[in-house]
């Protein structure tokens, strides 16, 4: 595998940062100096960065019930909650695919950078489905507005499925399908058709699922759902 990506993997560096050590010829595959586009087997190589050896660990996927109130984020700087501190000490763990503080559902972490990258690039067009209570339309009216084109800071929003149903109380439920994971753009769609989302959760990322998974809960993910997120993004399984 490419090199940045076996170091992303090993929990040395993120990709980006692989990539600068390798420029900066602090990385060797069998005491040569590595370049940009070296591949390298661990098992059959010895990578050194800065004199020390590189062991990748089994890559790992979780899938997690973020609950509300819990921000995704390594350290917090207002001292609340963040989703590593309701999940196992894994090196190199990232997530795929911020959830906002008042967003629950599903969150997917790996400690393959690459397939990260990949997951979350909007070239790859993964979907994203997302379910949220609204109120300040009448359901026909939400229904009608998210019907039609909207712009989001100078892009269009382009959903792949949407479906809006009445709720309790006046509300509005709306489910929705997106290829995209602009930075809150659920909330912001729907506040262009003049409501507010009240409640919102994520619950599938590409072909994988939320469930029954109980909010602060985690579970390592199947081989078979595994298998299906390398198909999707188009990599070898590691």
């Amino acid at each position: 595998m490419r090199l940045q990506r076996l170091l992303a993997r090993a929990g040395v560096a993120s990709r980006r940062r692989a990539e600068e050590l390798i420029e900066q010829g602090a990385v060797t595959v069998d005491g040569r100096v590595a370049t940009l586009g070296s591949k390298a087997d661990p098992d059959r190589h010895t990578v050194l960065v800065k004199g020390k050896r590189v062991r990748p660990a089994p890559t790992r996927w979780l899938a997690f019930h973020k609950p509300l109130g819990v921000v995704t984020t390594a350290e917090d700087d207002e001292g609340r909650r963040t989703v590593f501190d309701l999940l196992p000490k894994v090196k190199g763990l990232t997530y795929v695919g911020r959830l906002d503080v008042m967003t629950t559902g599903l969150l997917l972490l790996t400690t393959d950078g690459d397939a990260v990258h990949r997951l979350t690039h909007p070239r790859h067009r993964i979907p994203r489905r997302y379910t949220a209570l609204v109120h300040g339309q009448p359901t026909a009216t939400l229904e009608q507005s998210l019907g039609k084109r909207v712009v989001i800071d100078g892009r269009p929003v382009q959903p792949t499925a949407v479906r809006v149903r009445p709720g309790r109380d006046g509300r509005s439920i709306v489910d929705v399908t997106l290829t995209e994971g602009r930075h809150a753009i659920v909330r912001k769609w729907i506040a262009a058709a003049g409501a507010k989302v009240e409640r919102l959760a994520r619950l599938s990322y590409g072909p994988i699922r939320l469930g029954d998974l109980e909010p602060g809960a985690w579970r390592e993910l199947s081989p078979a759902e595994i298998g299906a997120i390398y198909r999707a993004v188009d990599l070898p399984r590691t």
